[in-house]
Formats: structure tokens, sequence, C-alpha cells
């Protein structure tokens, strides 16, 4: 019996890989077609996106950036993405925007909060090596960075179904990296808030360098107040000093940082999508829409 089935069973999958291949390439010729005009011109292509990293000598951080642009990539096949870093590691931005060749392209912060990366080094590289391009928002605050906090802590070991007296004993402390900008503390102050409006236990900003309360200090906080079933969540995009640190300070679980994630992917295109959707002369959207 098993004898008789087996070429059929290999007819079988003789055509399902004929089938993937002739998907594959109808799929790419599609791509391919979208580009051309009725009268046979090359219409231009969509913008490029530019993912725009902080750096770290981490190696760990410059894996993780690479493979979320890859996940950005499969997400839209038909958009350039591009990687620059702001310092230590390579492509440093500058070259990366030279590189561009003068082609529109959105640049895209992989940075949670406004800060003066977002407010002077990003801008500065582009006025003066790329006039066509604009500046996205950073990440946060919004709903996607949320979701993708809440999917790190599940995986640490967070359990969103619990009784009310362990909600009640149960607190988070969102370790982020600091900054000396208020506007950068009041980002963080936000995404704060709604993790605690979809968790429904209290959630204290902290911070590894620049600003107060340090983590210690906010796990102090949430200890008097009688929360000692607590986590730390990492609002971190790649892993780093300041993510280790703050990880190994954690009385009980730590999140990793969101890395590539699927939802970050996703909050990565939607400010592409929406800085091109804004007026030329508009000013990134900084609020959470």
């Amino acid at each position: 019996m098993t004898a008789s089935n087996h070429p059929r069973d290999e007819s079988r999958i003789r055509l399902d890989s004929t089938a993937h291949l002739m998907h594959s390439i109808s799929s790419q010729l599609a791509g391919q077609l979208r580009h051309i005009a009725l009268d046979g011109s090359r219409r231009p292509g969509p913008p490029a996106l530019v993912l725009v990293a902080h750096g770290s000598r981490d190696p760990r951080a410059l894996h993780t950036v690479r493979a979320l642009m890859e996940r950005v990539r499969r997400l839209r096949p038909a958009v350039p993405v591009r990687l620059g870093h702001i310092e230590l590691n390579e492509p440093l931005l500058p070259d990366t925007l030279a590189g561009l060749g003068g082609a529109p392209a959105v640049l895209v912060p992989l940075l949670l909060t406004r800060g003066h990366h977002v407010k002077r080094d990003i801008p500065e590289a582009v006025a003066a090596a790329a006039p066509h391009a604009r500046v996205a928002a950073p990440l946060g605050p919004h709903p996607l960075l949320v979701d993708t906090l809440c999917a790190r802590l599940a995986e640490a070991g967070w359990r969103t179904r619990t009784t009310e007296a362990t909600r009640r004993g149960s607190g988070i402390v969102l370790a982020a990296a600091g900054s000396r900008d208020p506007d950068s503390a009041a980002d963080t102050r936000r995404t704060a808030r709604l993790l605690a409006d979809r968790l429904g236990v209290p959630v204290v900003p902290a911070y590894a360098s620049a600003a107060a309360p340090t983590v210690p200090a906010a796990l102090r906080a949430l200890a008097d107040r009688g929360r000692h079933r607590i986590a730390v969540a990492a609002c971190f995009t790649a892993p780093g000093r300041f993510a280790t640190q703050c990880a190994e300070q954690a009385p009980w679980i730590a999140s990793a940082p969101l890395g590539a994630h699927p939802a970050l992917a996703r909050l990565v295109l939607h400010r592409y999508d929406q800085t091109l959707a804004a007026p030329t002369s508009a000013a990134p959207e900084l609020a959470s829409a």
C-alpha cells in the first residue's frame, strides 16, 4: 500500500511546488507592472523608508534592527527600506542619506520619544544631505507600541487573567533610556498611562539615565504602595547596556526589548504612511494617532 501511494505523493509535491513557483513569479510580475504606466513609461516608485537607529556597542542591537528591517520589507515589498545609525554602527545616517542620491525618502526614527536626536540630530542630517527627505514622528506613544510591550511582558511571564487580589498586589516599572528633554519624559508618561489602562495595574515610568526616577526608585515607590509583584517592562527598541542594566534590577520578571515584533513593524509603516499623508510643510505629528 505504501509503495503504491508513493508516486501519487510525489506528484502532489511537484504540483504544490509548481503552484508555489507560479504564484511567486506572478507576484513579482505584478509588483513590476505596478511601476509601469499605460503609455509604457515607468512610474516613480514610493519614497524610500529609512530606519534611523541610535546605534550600540552591543552586537545584538544591530542584529535586532536588521531583523526589524526585514520584517518591514516583507510587509511592504514595494517600498525600498534602508538603515542609518546616529552613532556607533555602520551605516551611519549621513552615508545612508548620501546613497539616496537626492531621491525622496521618509526617515522613521527607531526612537520611542521626542528628544535631542529626533528634534536636532536627525533633521540636521536631513538638511545637510537629503533635501527631499522628511522625518516621521518617533514610535511612541502609540497603541501599537503598547501592543508590543504587552506581548513582551506576556513572553516574560506576565498573566493578564489573574485574581483581583493578585492584580491589587501587582505593578509595572516602564524602563526607558531617559532624556533631559521634558517632551521625552511626557511621551514616556503617556506610554505608561496607555499600558496601565491596558493591563489594569499601576505603571511607573523610570529611566536608566538623565532623568528621574531611576528604576530602583520606581520599584521602591510601587512597593511602598503595597505592590510586591512588580515587572520591569523594557521600553527599548533593541538590546544594549541600558536595557541589560534595567533588566538586572527587576525583582521578579523583566521583558525583552521590543525588537522585531510584528506590531512594531506595523508601527514603523504607520509612521511612514502618516508622514507621506501630511502636508509637506507640517512638522512630524507626535501624538498617538
